[in-house]
Order: structure tokens, then C-alpha cells, then sequence
């Protein structure tokens, strides 16, 4: 009779032993599936953040575009340019000042200087203009096209019908496009972007949120449909192939 008292007396301690134990492993798993987990993870850019930058980037480059002036026997037009070195020396494409009989550079500060031609590389639709340097003068600074990525951003700063001083925002669309101009003249390699160009942006800069030039504004498609500008398709000039041919000019050509 003992015996049997001390062997269900043990079964009611095991049953109640293995219950605990179930519930204290229930309540563990729990725990862990709702506990959330530790770790770093790297910080979104807020859109104040960005906008800051670009709003650097755009004070940083804008004095060192200039608006160019042109007038030709057929008339005066507007193109853009900029300011590469302290010399006096500004980036621009040949169709902007082909057939220049005068070209006037306004400056950021607002006053004009006269600009003579350098040389020119129609083939790659650039020139390179000189002005008198002096202490208004502030010179771009170039980046390395070639470490650009598709949907970069990316500001055009430019003179767009004779507007001073706008820039426009937008993307790296795409890389290594080949675009014909109105004269047959195809450039390859060129940046394709949204961000707005429109005629007298030609020669302005295409620049990065940090402030560096990466590219030439050159055209804007045309849809053949309405024959009018084809929104957010524009096409620069890299920054690379634009540094290559002011080396070249500026060593072939004396001022």
C-alpha cells in the first residue's frame, strides 16, 4: 500500500515537472520571436539632407558659369559656358560660338567681358573661349565621368532662353549614347539626362550634388512627331571627353 502511494506521488511530480518545463520553453520562443533584433543599419538621406546638397552644389558652380552673347551675320543668340581655369579660360560647344563675330562672357556678378575664340573641335562640339582674367573669376571643378551610375542625380545650370543663372534638376538616364546634331555631326559616348535643356543651356554645366562638373549640356531630342523639344531627353558631353579636347586645344593653340 506504501509503495503504491509512493509511486502515484511521483507520477504527479513528473506530470507536473514536464509541465513546467513546456511552458517555460513556450514562453522562451515567444520571447524570441518578439523581441526585435539588435544591429546598425546605415541612415536614409532625408529629402532636406539632399536638398541641402544641391542647393551647395548650385552656389558652388553657379559663379563659374558665364553667359555667352554671340552675334553672327545672321544674328545674336545665347548660349552658356564655363569657367575652367583662372587664366580666363571658358568651356563651351562650337555651335554656340560658330560664326562669332563678337562674343561677350556676362559673368556672375553681372559685368561683361569680350571673349576671343581659342580654338574649336567641331567634331566633338566644343571651343574654348578666353576672357581677360581678373578677380571676379571663380573656375570650376571637374569630376571623373567615368564613375557615373544610372540614376545619379545630377543639375543642369545653364543660361536656357537667355534666363541667367537657372538650374534644373533631374537623373543620369543613361551612359554611352550616341546623338546626332541639326548639322549631321554625330557625338558618342554622352550622358543622356532628364533634368531640362533647352536652347541656351548649350555649353553650360551638368554637375553632381557635390559641385562637380561632370558633363557639357549639349542638345535635346526632337520628336520627329510635332517637331518640337522631347521632354526630360537631353545629352551632355561627359566631363572626360570635354577635359581631353580643352587639353588639346589649349595645347595647340596659343592666346
Amino acid at each position: 500500500m506504501t509503495f503504491a502511494v509512493l509511486a502515484l506521488a511521483l507520477a504527479i511530480l513528473l506530470v507536473f515537472g514536464i509541465g513546467l518545463f513546456a511552458g517555460w520553453q513556450f514562453y522562451q520562443g515567444n520571447t524570441a520571436a518578439t523581441t526585435p533584433a539588435t544591429g546598425t543599419t546605415a541612415p536614409a538621406l532625408s529629402s532636406n539632407t539632399i536638398q541641402t546638397q544641391e542647393e551647395a552644389a548650385i552656389a558652388k558652380v553657379e559663379p563659374a558659369v558665364v553667359q555667352l552673347t554671340v552675334t553672327t551675320a545672321q544674328g545674336t543668340a545665347i548660349g552658356s559656358g564655363v569657367i575652367i581655369n583662372k587664366n580666363g579660360d571658358i568651356i563651351t560647344n562650337n555651335h554656340v560660338v560658330s560664326g562669332g563675330q563678337s562674343i561677350t562672357a556676362m559673368l556672375d556678378n553681372g559685368t561683361s567681358e569680350p571673349a576671343t575664340i581659342v580654338g574649336t573641335d567641331p567634331a566633338n562640339d566644343l571651343a574654348v573661349v578666353h576672357i581677360q582674367p581678373n578677380s571676379h573669376i571663380v573656375a570650376a571643378t571637374f569630376a571623373n565621368s567615368s564613375k557615373l551610375i544610372v540614376g545619379q542625380e545630377v543639375l543642369a545650370i545653364g543660361n536656357p532662353l537667355g534666363n541667367t543663372e537657372t538650374a534644373t534638376h533631374g537623373i543620369v538616364s543613361a551612359l554611352n549614347r550616341s546623338a546626332q546634331e541639326s548639322n549631321g555631326v554625330t557625338i558618342h559616348n554622352m550622358i543622356q539626362t532628364d533634368a531640362a535643356i533647352n536652347p541656351g543651356n548649350s555649353g553650360g554645366a551638368l554637375i553632381n550634388v557635390q559641385g562637380q562638373v561632370i558633363g557639357i549640356p549639349t542638345l535635346a531630342s526632337i520628336n520627329t512627331e510635332t517637331n518640337t523639344l522631347a521632354n526630360g531627353v537631353g545629352y551632355a558631353i561627359s566631363s572626360n571627353q570635354a577635359q581631353s579636347v580643352i587639353a588639346q586645344i589649349l595645347q595647340q593653340n596659343t592666346k
